[in-house]
């Protein structure tokens, strides 16, 4: 079932497509609409697995903000396969497969060892105090990782997949991240919107637990 305030089709495309075609492929989203953002990057994605099968990486801070972005992401589709994905963390989809992890090293079991030339794209969200519309409350609060920070500095949960995966894409509200290319959507202020032809948002998801 669509959410009433669901992102409309082509405010979708558009936004899919300035990712298409942006020459960056390292990218930050910080705007303030977490959930339109993870909408949107994840619809990316998805579009790409179908253009360069492999090995896809969605990596959440935390459980909770995993289920929260399952319930509010602003789309079905998007919804839909992240509910899914949450108790096996791992689906395939087409002649991709989708693996899901969190921020501590300790959650990359699935993901550690999956040969680094498949990887082919990584969603990174991260909750942040900093962001009014997401009421720090509402998660559960997960420490550091000194092992992984040791390896892989302050931003291991990222710098972990920049290294390996030809695109990523990271979500945090007011946070500054080196070597990505900050990109923002004039819609989310003036909801301008046009349909844009060349990207298809997927409704009918074909994939298996294994």
């Amino acid at each position: 079932m669509s959410g009433k305030k669901d992102l409309d089709k082509s405010t979708l495309y558009e936004a899919v497509k300035t990712l298409v075609e942006h020459p960056s492929k390292h990218i930050h989203l910080d705007q303030q609409k977490l959930f339109t953002l993870f909408s949107i990057a994840f619809q990316y994605i998805l579009f790409r697995s179908t253009k360069h099968p492999g090995h896809f990486i969605i990596r959440i801070e935390d459980p909770a903000l995993a289920e929260k972005l399952a319930k509010k992401a602003k789309d079905d589709t998007t919804r839909r396969f992240l509910s899914r994905l949450i108790i096996p963390r791992r689906l395939t989809y087409g002649n991709s497969t989708f693996h899901l992890d969190y921020f501590p090293l300790a959650t990359w079991g699935t993901t550690k060892d999956l040969p680094k030339e498949k990887i082919q794209g990584a969603i990174v969200v991260k909750n942040t105090s900093h962001n009014p519309l997401i009421e720090e409350s509402d998660f559960r609060h997960v420490s550091g990782d000194e092992q992984a920070t040791a390896l892989f500095g302050e931003h291991y949960y990222l710098n972990s997949l920049v290294d390996i995966a030809p695109t990523t894409i990271m979500i945090a509200f007011n946070e500054n991240y080196e070597n990505l290319e900050k990109i923002q959507f004039d819609f989310i202020e003036d909801s301008a919107t046009r349909i844009v032809d060349g990207v298809q948002i997927s409704e009918d998801l074909h994939f298996d637990e294994d």
